[in-house]
């Protein structure tokens, strides 16, 4: 993947910025005819679809079909990692799916490939890559990139969509790192992953959260975000 597209993943302020820089870099990532980039809510509907290469006919006929004729998406919800047409059905299968023979076919494509975007402990969207005739079917080193890809965007997706807390917040007992703390832990990540994000060990979340429960007067994880919102009434959860 070119060093040059990731930091410009990394460097987007907001989720406009991200599917924007996204939908113009596709091309050089994965070769394709079409693709596309969904974020959904919180019960798995599309919020903000983003569609190249394909009238916007392509969204109301899927629909007709449903996600249930979707074999590969179906499969990407719920197993959460990228797929292809072929990587879970044989040529013949899915020469006879719904979504070949109603949708696809219509429109010149003969293959798809489609990945999750995963964050604050869910899915939160997907990639997806199609191609007509005058590409061969998708391949394991397709995946290949198409995993680093969605790694790269939901890395950067999940910190736009956390709220920032300095600017959320007022709490003067808590230092500026603890407040990211509780921002991550309100978000439902584990102390490891609370350590990832912000680059430090899963122990050093650990000792902080027992100082933010002693300035706090609390004892569980959801106390504190309980007495936080109460004293700040700024919070806002999904």
């Amino acid at each position: 993947m070119q060093f040059s597209v990731v930091q410009r993943f990394a460097s987007a302020q907001t989720e406009a910025q991200l599917r924007s820089c996204f939908m113009d870099s596709a091309s050089q990532l994965v070769d394709a005819d079409a693709w596309g980039l969904d974020l959904l809510d919180h019960h798995l509907q599309i919020k903000e679809s983003d569609l190249y290469g394909l009238p916007d006919t392509f969204r109301a006929h899927y629909r007709e079909v449903g996600p249930d004729g979707d074999p590969v998406s179906q499969f990407m919800i719920q197993q959460q990692i990228p797929a292809h047409n072929l990587s879970i059905q044989t040529p013949a299968a899915w020469k006879q799916s719904n979504i070949y023979q109603y949708l696809f076919r219509r429109y010149g494509i003969e293959h798809g490939m489609v990945g999750p975007l995963l964050g604050n402990g869910r899915l939160i969207g997907g990639i997806y890559f199609m191609r007509g005739s005058g590409f061969p079917p998708f391949c394991d080193g397709d995946l290949f990139r198409l995993s680093i890809l969605c790694l790269h965007l939901s890395a950067r997706l999940s910190m736009l969509q956390i709220p920032a807390l300095v600017t959320n917040l007022s709490c003067d007992c808590l230092t500026k790192r603890e407040l990211e703390i509780v921002e991550l832990v309100a978000h439902g990540l584990s102390n490891r992953e609370i350590g990832i994000k912000l680059s430090i060990s899963r122990e050093s979340v650990k000792q902080a959260l027992k100082r933010i429960f002693r300035k706090l007067n609390v004892s569980a994880r959801t106390e504190m975000v309980a007495k936080l919102k109460d004293l700040t009434n700024l919070y806002k959860y999904p």
